[in-house]
């Protein structure tokens, strides 16, 4: 990972995207992004995790997450994705109404053949490049980001209305993550 893309700051909160190699549409089953969210609440539990803003789109994760003290953000970005990686790969192989399965695990095989360290499988994109946003123009920027990605995308109308998203959270609603919206 390049010098420019570290996460240095522990107490600063961190914009980060995930996305599934060759944007392969993976999340748009629930059972797919249940098992995002089962995860994400895992790390907040057992990890320090804390998310200020998320939004899981077809392809890809974006959130802006922090950690508590004495939790490293790295490690919990690494075991998170570590984690997924495995039981999605392990969902798809085992859903009988997966029409793509056979599709999607040769390519994210194919991917995990090109680096050793992968195990032969891939399902992330290598680099996630973390920006700090250490003020708070720059958090209300991003988390605007997030929350119109939805909207952009045509899912929805308004940002509250995508589920999988923090955009409820902000609109004084429960969502199906706790969020922490003060920076």
């Amino acid at each position: 990972m390049s010098e420019k893309f570290k996460i240095y700051d522990q107490t600063e909160p961190y914009f980060v995207t995930f996305t599934v190699v060759k944007w392969v549409d993976v999340f748009t089953r629930n059972n797919y992004r249940d098992i995002i969210i089962d995860s994400l609440k895992f790390c907040q539990k057992k990890k320090g995790l804390i998310i200020y803003s998320y939004c899981i789109m077809t392809n890809h994760l974006h959130l802006v997450k922090g950690t508590k003290s004495g939790f490293r953000l790295e490690n919990t970005i690494r075991d998170f994705r570590g984690f997924t990686s495995k039981k999605l790969k392990e969902e798809i192989e085992l859903n009988p109404l997966e029409s793509r399965k056979d599709w999607m695990l040769a390519l994210f095989r194919y991917e995990g053949k090109r680096r050793a360290s992968n195990e032969g499988f891939q399902l992330w994109k290598r680099n996630y490049h973390p920006i700090e946003l250490d003020n708070h123009k720059l958090f209300e920027q991003k988390v605007e980001y997030i929350h119109r990605n939805p909207v952009k995308a045509g899912f929805v109308s308004e940002p509250e209305h995508y589920m999988y998203s923090s955009a409820v959270n902000y609109f004084g609603r429960t969502g199906i993550l706790d969020v922490v919206i003060d920076y």
